[in-house]
């Protein structure tokens, strides 16, 4: 009998053996409470700790936009987040039949969650998503309807075609585009912040699509090679961004502008810098060796550092849109979601 601590710390059984000594008739050896156990249960269909790469679309929305975050964006987030878990359960429910061969420790194969409570927690999670988005103004329902479909699109039979990384790419854009929604009532300031995060969540999916059975050096290696684009993008200074100020027509400054506005300028260009820097580094070297080896366990691994590569990619994009508190605030979930990510699984 094979034995691991449970999640009040008593020994616990994997769930193989679990399911073995059930059907058995056997008294499981866990001591945990019931709720404890079913909590954990619902904390890995949900994949909690991705759930701190969330926030982060919204508030980059926001940034693009030039505008401050407010109660708005509050909401847009907590809509993302809705959405976000809905697509989680959803997926489990979609694939409990392929995840019973492949993954029969998930919670729906291992008998821990009900797939009808995976599929009601979907439409329940669905439906305050795009409350929350109503409660933020009609251009954030108008963009949270078409992610929610995109989102049950994907699930449901985009996810094994070749059109399933563009749909979470799209999903993840429009995530973005939300919280500009949301915050300022327009969207177009956000579409080159929301280009590149989705064509970064296009390149994770496409690697997760053979982390359970390994397969091709292709997807990581062209994930990697769209990490290095990527950055390169996001640190290139443009003079397209939002500002806070408006230059005189006469094309000269005044002194007192001008001894402000630079050093912000140059301190939000280093900013941006040292977190796409922090980007590249997570992804780069999980990719390399994804590369080298696309063997299941080196790919789960590039995938999951694919998805915490996500906040410090959305914090350098607005920090690239002069938000840089903001930026901060983002980059500061990236060590807390890791920590979580040490007790359940993202992927």
């Amino acid at each position: 009998m094979t034995l691991r601590e449970g999640p009040c710390g008593c020994p616990d059984e994997t769930p193989t053996t679990a399911a073995s000594r059930a059907t058995a008739g056997d008294t499981p050896p866990c001591a945990c409470p019931g709720r404890s156990r079913r909590g954990r249960a619902w904390a890995e269909l949900l994949r909690l700790p991705a759930l701190f790469s969330v926030p982060g679309d919204a508030l980059a929305g926001t940034a693009a936009t030039g505008a401050s975050p407010d109660t708005r964006t509050l909401l847009a987030i907590a809509s993302s987040l809705c959405l976000y878990e809905a697509g989680m359960a959803l997926n489990d429910w979609a694939d409990r039949d392929v995840d019973a061969v492949e993954r029969p420790h998930r919670p729906l194969p291992s008998g821990r969650i009900r797939p009808a409570a995976a599929l009601t927690a979907a439409c329940a999670l669905t439906g305050a998503g795009l409350a929350l988005a109503a409660g933020a103004g009609r251009p954030a329902l108008a963009v949270a309807a078409p992610l929610a479909a995109t989102v049950w699109a994907y699930d449901l039979g985009l996810k094994h075609t070749p059109a399933g990384p563009v749909a979470m790419g799209t999903a993840r854009g429009l995530d973005l585009l939300l919280g500009a929604a949301a915050t300022s009532g327009s969207t177009r300031p956000a579409l080159p912040s929301a280009a590149l995060l989705g064509t970064h969540t296009l390149a994770v999916t496409t690697v997760s699509r053979q982390e359970a059975q390994g397969g091709s050096p292709v997807p990581p290696l062209a994930a990697l090679a769209t990490t290095a684009l990527l950055t390169r993008l996001v640190t290139r200074r443009s003079s397209g961004g939002p500002t806070r100020g408006r230059r005189p027509a006469t094309g000269h400054r005044p002194a007192g502008l001008r001894a402000d506005r630079f050093p912000r300028q140059d301190s939000g260009a280093l900013l941006t810098t040292a977190l796409t820097a922090a980007y590249a580094a997570t992804t780069a070297r999980p990719y390399f060796h994804a590369t080298l080896n696309p063997s299941p366990p080196l790919t789960q691994r590039a995938v999951g550092a694919g998805i915490r590569a996500t906040i410090p990619l959305q914090a350098a994009l607005t920090a690239r849109s002069r938000g840089t508190a903001t930026a901060l605030l983002i980059a500061a979930l990236a060590p807390l979601g890791a920590r979580f990510a040490k007790k359940v699984s993202v992927t």
